[in-house]
């Protein structure tokens, strides 16, 4: 009898075990950011025993939550990368709603983005070392050879496509990691709402000729896209941008490309030919898988023996922003219209 006791006492604890109902308190620290639609938080998760992570919680607007398109959209994009566990992607760790408000529990970031590292060279009118642009963007380059390679449960290709690609969603952590960000208006099968064809998806300067012509994408648009911030980087300014949105989506579909070596001498005939293939507007003619710029990059970078890592662009990031160790306060303020998530 005790023996059968014991045994039904262990089977209760395991079937309590499968079934875990808890409430994770988060306590709000600050606004991060604030977009047109959402607004992020940095927040610590609270748990037993003085457990205290920080996190950031993401959350669409008041006035946006009622409406189904945005709240499908969101929930779209949660689960969208709800399994896209990479180094180089901001990860997701729950969605969940409360007054009937969604919010996404995320990845906290320690650090910029890649808008406010361009805004301080601009700033102190310094170029970015060609091996650290190349550098950033073959670890964005990473993130996206896992994310367009991502297939799901049953072993399908997901087909994602960030489709917005730029300096707002790339990241830079104080220990020099590189990650990628918001998959909001990302496209994936029917798990994200898609209008492709109708509207366009992205800021316009980023664009792929697809996305500006109203054509359907696959992963060849980020890649032109991955092209257009590789040049910004190296010119400290986005060739295509006019002060007319649509004066810069008709630059992206016809303006001559220049010859960047022209405009910066550190871009050599190499990274020349990389930069003129990413920015083929037909896009048979563009590399045909991120992982192919990965390898095109990483070849370029390690070839003569210089080795860019994140530790080298973790040092010359803290020494650039004037990092003063102490805490997860960044020395910038946040971007007042950026929707990226740190």
């Amino acid at each position: 009898n005790s023996c059968h006791t014991a045994t039904n006492c262990f089977a209760a604890r395991v079937s309590t075990l499968k079934n875990l109902n808890v409430d994770v308190p988060y306590e709000m620290v600050r606004k991060i950011a604030d977009g047109g639609m959402g607004l992020v938080y940095e927040a610590r998760q609270k748990g037993a025993g003085n457990f205290s992570k920080s996190v950031a919680i993401k959350l669409i607007r008041e006035e946006y939550s009622a409406i189904a398109e945005f709240q499908r959209n969101f929930i779209g994009e949660a689960r969208l990368v709800a399994d896209l566990i990479h180094t180089n992607i901001v990860q997701t760790y729950h969605l969940g709603e409360q007054n009937n408000q969604c919010f996404m529990v995320m990845e906290y970031v320690d650090g910029v983005s890649l808008e406010q590292f361009l805004e301080k060279h601009r700033e102190l009118n310094k170029p970015i070392p060609a091996e650290v642009a190349v550098f950033i963007i073959s670890r964005v380059a990473r993130g996206l050879a896992y994310a367009h390679q991502k297939c799901d449960a049953q072993g399908c290709l997901l087909g994602i496509v960030h489709r917005d690609i730029g300096p707002k969603n790339v990241m830079l952590t104080w220990e020099g990691d590189v990650k990628l960000t918001d998959f909001g208006i990302a496209k994936a099968l029917d798990l994200v709402y898609n209008e492709e064809g109708k509207v366009i998806a992205g800021r316009d300067e980023y664009l792929s000729p697809e996305q500006a012509s109203y054509a359907v994408t696959d992963g060849r648009a980020d890649l032109f896209a991955l092209g257009i911030v590789l040049t910004e980087l190296l010119l400290s300014r986005n060739i295509f941008k006019a002060p007319d949105r649509l004066d810069s989506r008709r630059n992206i579909l016809t303006m001559e490309i220049p010859q960047f070596g022209e405009l910066r001498a550190e871009v050599d005939d190499k990274l020349e030919a990389i930069i003129q293939r990413l920015l083929k507007r037909d896009r048979d003619r563009r590399y045909q898988t991120a992982y192919d710029v990965l390898t095109e990059l990483d070849v370029y970078l390690y070839s003569d023996g210089y080795s860019p890592t994140n530790e080298k662009l973790g040092v010359y990031l803290k020494e650039l922003m004037g990092y003063a160790p102490g805490g997860s306060q960044s020395p910038l303020p946040p971007n007042p219209d950026s929707g990226t998530t740190r």
